[in-house]
C-alpha cells in the first residue's frame, strides 16, 4: 500500500477500530483494575484482534482504549452480550466515556528510511 491508498485489505475484511476516551473521576488505580476485568471479558469475545488502554502522559485522569475488531458485527455482538452490561456499568460509575467506531483508511508501519 502506498501513502495515499486506503487500506483495502482491512476495508474488504470489514476491520474496525474502536476508540473510547475516558475521563476518570475515581482513583486511576481503581479505574485500571476495573478496566482489566473488562479487558479479560473482551479478550474472550470472537473478533477482538487486540486492544490497548493508554493513560495520558500529562493528565492522569485521561485514558484512551483503542481496540481492533475483525468487523462491526463482532464488535456489536460483544457490547450487546448480556455479560458485558455489568462491566459497562462499573466503568460508567468511575468515568465518563466517549466511544467511537472507525473504519481503517490508511495504515503504515514505522521503520528506517531506505538509502540512508
Amino acid at each position: 500500500m502506498t501513502d495515499h491508498e486506503p487500506d483495502a485489505q482491512a476495508e474488504e475484511a470489514g476491520a474496525v477500530t474502536f476508540v473510547n476516551t475516558f475521563t476518570v473521576h475515581a482513583e486511576p488505580e481503581v479505574f485500571e483494575k476495573e478496566f482489566a476485568r473488562t479487558s479479560e471479558f473482551m479478550a474472550r469475545q470472537p473478533g477482538l484482534i487486540r486492544h490497548t488502554l493508554a493513560r495520558h502522559a500529562e493528565r492522569p485522569g485521561q485514558y484512551v482504549n483503542v481496540a481492533e475488531w475483525r468487523d462491526v458485527a463482532s464488535f456489536r455482538a460483544a457490547v450487546s452480550h448480556a455479560d458485558f452490561q455489568p462491566h459497562a456499568g462499573a466503568l460508567r460509575a468511575l468515568a465518563e466515556s466517549r466511544p467511537e467506531l472507525y473504519l481503517a483508511r490508511l495504515r503504515r508501519d514505522g521503520g528506517a528510511e531506505e538509502g540512508i
